[in-house]
């Protein structure tokens, strides 16, 4: 009966970690999606160390997602093997989310590096490319930025005409604002620090909830070995 008992126990709080681990891999895919989507539009495809980190991001959250299912078969059924199974891969979870947290850190400097000579690059080929001017446009207008540095960038870009901006550099956009355009009627700050900024910030706080998972995990690890002693227990009274 004190085996039964602790094994509901342990079962219970191996359930609660399970549904934490689900809306954790769940919130990893939604972040690592939304950092790849703003580097596919913002860094041309060269494969880097930093444009790699989302796609590490996203598999975690899919792998940590298809752990915790294995991990609720294992408690329902109360199956020696899935248990193992489940402890092993959580370890394995563990050490890649902690390995992530530190490149996160490591490349968070990369990433804005990369940016700038992405966005220096399609600046040149504002003028003669539509797709890539309107991947910029897109991006000065919803980040409120304009030009890589700051608005006078665009003074050196071919075929750019003199005391003219794209108009997605007005504060209020309309077609032709960017001509003869005043300072107080433009964003006169540039998009790679006002976008790295925000690359960083979510950088930081997936290596920040990286560590934090993994500490749940450590939790996971502990009542997923407690439940396995329990059914071993089970069997040995059998």
């Amino acid at each position: 009966m004190a085996v039964e008992g602790g094994m509901k126990c342990v079962k219970f709080l191996l359930y609660v970690l399970l549904l934490a681990f689900c809306a954790c891999a769940v919130g990893l895919i939604a972040i690592g999606v939304t950092v790849q989507v703003v580097l596919k539009q913002a860094i041309t495809h060269e494969t880097t160390a930093g444009s790699l980190l989302p796609v590490v991001i996203i598999a975690v959250g899919a792998f940590l997602f298809l752990v915790a299912f294995v991990g609720c078969c294992g408690a329902c059924k109360e199956n020696y093997c899935l248990m193992i199974t489940f402890a092993i891969f959580l370890t394995l979870i563990m050490i890649v989310e902690v390995a992530v947290a530190i490149a996160g850190y490591v490349f968070r400097d990369q990433v804005k590096s990369e940016f700038n000579k992405s966005f220096q690059q399609q600046m040149q080929n504002y003028v003669k490319d539509n797709q890539t001017a309107s991947i910029l446009d897109k991006l000065q207008k919803e980040n409120k930025c304009c030009g890589a540095s700051n608005y006078t960038d665009w003074e050196s870009i071919p075929g750019m005409p003199k005391n003219r901006v794209p108009d997605s550099c007005c504060i209020n956009v309309t077609v032709g604002c960017g001509q003869n355009f005043s300072i107080s009627t433009i964003h006169t700050q540039g998009c790679v620090e006002t976008i790295a900024t925000w690359l960083r910030k979510n950088i930081l706080l997936v290596a920040a909830a990286a560590l934090g998972i993994a500490f749940v995990e450590v939790l996971g690890i502990i009542f997923s070995c407690c439940l396995v002693k329990s059914i071993r227990s089970g069997y040995e009274v059998m």
